[in-house]
């Protein structure tokens, strides 16, 4: 059974992460890229929130005893094959999930205008996520 507190202490982190990532996604692309502080704040933004949806993604699969996820990606596809979020929303977040996995072990190599990208294009997946898990953990706890 899904652990509905932990969830909402989840999400409640995630909400702050993002919080964050908006005040930055508000910079110009020419301020944000020459502050390094900028930059490394929302890396670290993005890896903690995104790390918070995979967190959330992996007690809901193990709590339900869905099929386990063959990495971090796959953990949305299998929230997806269980009928807790929708297709695009799986698709998005697989690629954030991808995007994290370079912020973390590629981060030398990361081009510094794909993360200004994600800020102004990607943030709305997260409240997309926070919402759609928080009806379908309600679902699930009833």
């Amino acid at each position: 059974m899904v652990d509905k507190p932990a969830i909402d202490r989840m999400l409640e982190n995630l909400k702050i992460y993002v919080a964050q990532l908006e005040r930055l996604s508000n910079l110009g692309q020419g301020e944000f890229l020459s502050d390094l502080d900028k930059l490394g704040s929302a890396k670290y933004y993005f890896i903690v929130a995104i790390e918070s949806c995979i967190d959330i993604a992996d007690h809901v699969i193990s709590s339900e005893r869905y099929r386990r996820p063959t990495d971090f990606a796959d953990s949305f596809a299998v929230l997806y094959e269980n009928g807790l979020i929708e297709k695009g929303l799986e698709e998005r977040l697989q690629n954030m999930a991808r995007f994290r996995n370079l912020l973390v072990h590629v981060y030398g190599k990361v081009d510094d205008k794909r993360v200004y990208e994600f800020l102004k294009a990607n943030l709305g997946d997260f409240d997309a996520f926070a919402r759609q898990i928080a009806q379908a953990t309600e679902k699930l706890d009833s």
